[in-house]
């Protein structure tokens, strides 16, 4: 029986590339791995698969009676719904511990570094399996896209190191540009309805018996959703109403002025305004220098619930 590999409900790069990187590597170590997804990719993933020749992993959100390894995530609100009848053999994360509970001990991979795939690449090193040329291709830029080239908090010298490494057995010279010209795919925002932009990279925590919704679009020009805030804002209700969220937030981050507009709905407004001292203006503040939702966002919204 095969074992699939798969990262969080709303997949981003890190997650897609990172369950094909591991599944590889698992794979030449001996096991039956299948890397699979919980949902639909991103238009950057998209163009990050096709650059370097790789398929779509399978979508599969039904794990009961499976072996998994998780990839890029631990928590139960990012998981299949029915990941308790899953055996899970092992995690390989750069996030806080979650609230995933297992029957029997684990393979842990767990490093505060700024992407997953850092530390897949760390673990073939640690294996001393050979990297193929386009899988470190691909696995290069999932660093740069987690790492927002390099400019986010969560950027640590391991994750430079690594990527630099990838860059050279990949045959890539002007990394950066190629990290420039995914983030420009990424930043098309006109192609997909409200909804869908929200959904893009959203994660639901847990924080204290409260549902929070954070969401995330990285663009490299914030004056693309001058036009669309109130649509945003719209879509946003909708997300808070169906699964009774106490709070559904949105970062609408610009990589090039190193900020984030952040959009708020809660039951609670004091609590966000509190977790970042701020004042909300219209539902709405900008935060110079927050591009971290893991290290910027969720710490101080969990002081606060």
């Amino acid at each position: 029986m095969s074992t699939y590999i798969f990262g969080h409900t709303t997949p981003d790069s890190d997650s897609i590339v990172g369950a094909i990187s591991l599944s590889y590597l698992k794979n030449k170590l001996g096991e039956d791995t299948v890397p699979s997804r919980q949902g639909e990719i991103s238009a950057e993933t998209t163009f990050i698969l096709k650059r370097f020749g790789f398929e779509q992993p399978m979508l599969k959100t039904n794990y009961a009676g499976e072996n998994v390894y998780l990839i890029d995530f631990m928590e139960s609100s990012q998981s299949p719904k029915d990941i308790s009848d899953a055996t899970i053999l092992g995690i390989v994360d750069h996030h806080k511990l979650g609230d995933l509970k297992t029957n029997a001990p684990l393979e842990m991979w767990v490093r505060p570094v700024g992407c997953s795939n850092t530390i897949v690449k760390q673990m073939f090193d640690y294996y001393n399996i050979e990297i193929p040329k386009e899988l470190a291709g691909m696995m290069m830029c999932a660093i740069l896209s987690d790492t927002v080239i390099f400019k986010s908090p969560t950027c640590t010298k391991e994750d430079t190191k690594a990527c630099k490494a990838l860059a050279q057995i990949a045959g890539i010279e002007d990394y950066k540009a190629l990290g420039m010209e995914m983030f420009i795919v990424k930043s098309d925002v006109l192609s997909d309805t409200k909804r869908a932009l929200v959904l893009r990279d959203f994660k639901d925590f847990n924080m204290n018996g409260n549902k929070i919704g954070v969401g995330q679009l990285e663009v490299v020009d914030l004056s693309v959703f001058d036009n669309m805030k109130e649509e945003l804002f719209e879509a946003m209700a909708e997300l808070k109403a169906e699964e009774s969220r106490h709070t559904v937030l949105l970062l609408l981050t610009d990589i090039m002025k190193e900020g984030s507009q952040l959009l708020v709905l809660s039951d609670d407004n004091s609590k966000i305004e509190n977790a970042f001292n701020i004042t909300l203006e219209n539902k709405q503040i900008w935060l110079p220098k927050v591009m971290s939702r893991k290290k910027q966002i969720i710490p101080f919204l969990e002081e606060q619930f």
